[in-house]
């Protein structure tokens, strides 16, 4: 118990550069209080004691500003950092060492009574100021949400979600998406250096739409050519395009369709 509550204690240290000493993170620290008041709230709720269970994690809302429903299943060295507002579903699974700041909804879309409502975050996930994840489905290990960010369906291990609703951008060679050190260490907010995917997408198009317009024109000149004089050899280009390459998948793809 004593090397959990450290754990606990030790990994504000780690991500919080504000936080400057252990006696301030355990006196000063909402986020703290509000995981060591959701431990005997859950051990109430599935053990029985389903009302003093809610009515503990209603003390703890009362106390810290963060919701967190006694079913939900929480980690070991989960920060909830500046979290007032966030609110943690029923049946929401928040993995080892994920950080949630202010405003963050783990929240479900379904009404069954029983059903898996709201997500299971892996390891080490990021979720942004703001986000809202929906929904019975997997963040991978790794993974960051975006500030603001509205994500209604998985997101793979080491990607980003950015927007509404969220666009992935995926991980690269194994890493995060935003992870531009050689030695990766924590990345507050999920800040990716990658573009948009949807901004990607709409500079292929511009650029496809670009390219198809020059083919017309040398298609134009070849026609005219040709009719000059139709005695000439091959009147095609060199540079047009006998053949479609238009990515429309790929497009698709990175626009979330």
């Amino acid at each position: 118990m004593f090397a959990r509550l450290h754990s606990d204690i030790q990994c504000i240290l780690d991500r919080d550069p504000a936080a400057r000493s252990t006696w301030e993170v355990i006196t000063c620290y909402p986020g703290l209080h509000a995981v060591w008041l959701h431990r005997p709230a859950h051990w109430c709720w599935t053990h029985g004691f389903k009302w003093l269970g809610r009515f503990t994690s209603h003390i703890a809302r009362w106390l810290t500003g963060i919701e967190i429903h006694p079913g939900a299943v929480l980690g070991e060295r989960v920060f909830f950092d500046h979290a007032m507002g966030t609110v943690v579903g029923e049946t929401a699974e928040i993995g080892d060492g994920c950080t949630i700041y202010q405003g963050v909804t783990l929240g479900g879309t379904s009404l069954y009574k029983g059903a898996k409502r709201h997500p299971t975050l892996g390891k080490d996930v990021v979720v942004s100021a703001g986000a809202k994840v929906l929904g019975g489905f997997v963040v991978g290990d790794g993974a960051k949400i975006g500030s603001n960010a509205v994500v209604i369906k998985p997101v793979p291990p080491g990607a980003t979600a950015v927007g509404i609703p969220a666009r992935i951008i995926p991980s690269k060679q194994g890493e995060s998406a935003d992870v531009t050190e050689a030695h990766p260490k924590f990345q507050a907010y999920g800040i990716t250096q990658e573009d948009d995917p949807l901004s990607q997408a709409m500079r292929g198009l511009i650029d496809s739409a670009a390219g198809q317009e020059h083919q017309i024109a040398l298609l134009w000149q070849a026609i005219e050519k040709l009719s000059a004089n139709k005695a000439s050899g091959d009147c095609v280009p060199s540079d047009a395009a006998r053949s479609e390459c238009f990515e429309a998948e790929k497009l698709n793809q990175l626009v979330g369709k």
